[in-house]
């Protein structure tokens, strides 16, 4: 501050993240959009919350507000595993040490800051204040809770990838309007007495939830506003949604519409440097930066709709993507870093292959509240062309400095494979595929058809397990016929609601006919805002309110983790056991043989 002549900041941010100042971390592109409407922002990293919070006076009052964050993942999925256990490290810590942030740290922050700072605006985001806007279950506290303003005491909250929100909103603060009054900002969410009347949009549209008491004591009510606020967050024209808490309201505005290309390349224009800060040079490698550190973000959302993601529910259904010249100034940015030897990691997004992808005609897309435009089926509107994204990673690999253009990112094999109808589509798709794996895979292809089950892929909204298996052959195929040794490795979840023993003895008998040895699995984790969560916590489909089965306990979820694992000598006598007690002779043959 000194050395750039600040009195004082204009905007404090906490993060529970160490501070990297790369376009995929939250708090790096918070500091450089409100740096670009012309505030000086600090950034308080990890900060102590149990000494005398000397980290949270350091720079003493912000001119305009603080702004708090989580970080890039919620604190509790950050802390826990599936079955409630501490976790021995954290990806977004140098060294990858734990203990760097607190449980629930948007809510700590935030109560400390009020506690200190009473009169200091407070706004807050990130994925943990995205997911938690509502009443919401809360997996670790095995119970609802309320939303997590009623908690943090922010007075605006912002979902989502809000940089247009936050834009807005730090630019009527320099003008001296207090966050009080300013309730009419897509895309944020806030907190009121009930009854209160205030300004909002004219052509909004109201739609009132259920209580959050009225959930506490019904669960079906829990499960009908899930499937309002899902609806909603789908649509092109989204309704305003309202939540009473006791005596308050909880008012979430509309999201915007997808960002356009040039406001997609703007906000990837910052002047990142794409490095951690130099305080972190002597304290070990942060994990997560070195997973994307050559990587490249070309658009975000997702259509998938998968029931137990949260990214559709926080960046949107709708595709935003990033002009091709865009893409390659990052590419060339790429680089010229010290340590690039050739190899980008990743050209991609939440889904790598749905770059430019969206409806023939927008005007039917502005009609439609699905949460999936791949499940059950892909829509006839969608525009399945992978050729922009081909030619994308062609020019990636003519670049002069690049040797090898890998994807990372997870790929949706039902989009290049689905007949679209059209001969060139087709074909363009089934070039992808080849370039695909002869030429952007590194020696493995991570893909997820999550489950062999049809009954289970279908509450996951995932397609059917015989389309992973015609993808494994054209992949076998193809390698074959380059002379490439490749692998392919498929992500597999247990216990997702739904999800039997036997639904478990039969995946693993299915994967072993295919010469899996499982490696990418996991035990089902219910995330706040998802689908898979409220089926989780009711026991019930939100969308048909018919009852599932639902393995909720350690041992029950242990129980079907195991299978996985049928190779291991030490499972065999439980699995042998237990398929004994279901009477399924063939799965003992399939797993077991004669034996």
């Amino acid at each position: 501050m000194d050395e750039l002549g600040w009195d004082a900041p204009d905007v404090i941010l906490f993060t529970g993240d160490a501070y990297i100042d790369h376009p995929a971390f939250g708090a790096a592109v918070v500091g450089r959009v409100l740096e670009a409407v012309g505030l000086h922002v600090a950034v308080v990293p990890q900060p102590n919350w149990q000494d005398d919070l000397r980290d949270f006076r350091k720079f003493g009052r912000p001119r305009l507000f603080f702004a708090v964050t989580s970080g890039n993942m919620d604190s509790m999925v950050n802390h826990y595993t599936a079955n409630k256990r501490r976790r021995s490290d954290d990806a977004y810590t140098p060294g990858g040490q734990c203990g760097k942030r607190p449980d629930r740290a948007l809510t700590v922050y935030g109560r400390i800051l009020k506690e200190l700072y009473p009169d200091v605006p407070l706004v807050v985001g990130g994925i943990e204040a995205s997911m938690r806007r509502l009443t919401h279950y809360d997996y670790w506290n095995d119970m609802l809770m309320p939303s997590v303003l009623a908690d943090c005491g922010a007075d605006l909250l912002f979902y989502g990838m809000a940089e247009k929100s936050l834009a807005m909103f730090a630019q009527l603060a320099m003008q001296g309007v207090a966050p009080q009054s300013l309730r009419n900002i897509p895309q944020t969410a806030f907190l009121i007495p009930a009854g209160i009347p205030y300004a909002t949009d004219r052509s909004w549209t109201d739609a009132e939830l259920h209580p959050h008491e009225a959930c506490l004591r019904d669960k079906r009510k829990f499960a009908e506003n899930f499937v309002r606020i899902e609806t909603e967050s789908n649509r092109m024209a989204a309704a305003k949604l309202i939540q009473r808490i006791g005596g308050q309201m909880v008012v979430v505005n509309p999201p915007w519409p997808p960002l356009t290309e040039s406001e997609m390349d703007r906000f990837h224009a910052y002047p990142f440097t794409r490095l951690p800060h130099p305080r972190y040079r002597t304290k070990g490698a942060i994990p997560a930066y070195g997973m994307i550190r050559h990587s490249v973000t070309a658009h975000r959302g997702c259509f998938g709709g998968c029931a137990f993601c949260a990214i559709s529910a926080h960046q949107g259904k709708f595709i935003a993507s990033r002009s091709p010249e865009s893409v390659m100034q990052e590419v060339d940015a790429v680089t010229r870093m010290p340590d690039f030897r050739g190899t980008l990691t990743d050209i991609g997004g939440p889904s790598a292959n749905m770059y430019r992808m969206q409806g023939r005609r927008p005007e039917q897309c502005r009609k439609c509240g699905r949460p999936s435009c791949i499940f059950p089926a892909v829509c006839a509107n969608m525009n399945t062309d992978h050729a922009l994204l081909s030619e994308l990673y062609r020019r990636a690999r003519q670049h002069p400095a690049v040797k090898n253009v890998f994807i990372g990112s997870g790929i949706r094999y039902d989009l290049p494979m689905h007949p679209s109808g059209n001969a060139d589509i087709d074909r363009h798709n089934a070039d992808y595929l080849r370039e695909l794996i002869t030429r952007h895979t590194s020696g493995r292809l991570k893909v997820a058809p999550e489950h062999t089950s049809a009954r289970v892929l279908s509450l996951m909204r995932k397609p059917a397990f015989a389309l992973f298996q015609k993808f494994r052959q054209i992949f076998m195929k193809i390698a074959a016929d380059a002379g490439l040794n490749l692998q392919i490795i498929p992500y597999f979840i247990s216990s997702h609601p739904g999800c039997t023993n036997e639904d478990m003895a039969e995946l693993a008998a299915e994967t072993k006919a295919m010469n899996f040895h499982l490696e990418q699995v996991q035990d089902f984790t219910p995330t706040p805002m998802t689908l898979s969560a409220v089926m989780f916590y009711t026991g019930l489909d939100p969308y048909t309110m018919t009852k599932i089965h639902v393995a909720r306990t350690a041992a029950e979820k242990l129980g079907q983790r195991k299978y996985f694992f049928w190779y291991k000598k030490e499972e065999q006598p439980q699995i042998r056991a237990e398929l004994a007690r279901l009477k399924r002779p063939d799965l003992l043959q399939k797993l077991f043989g004669k034996h």
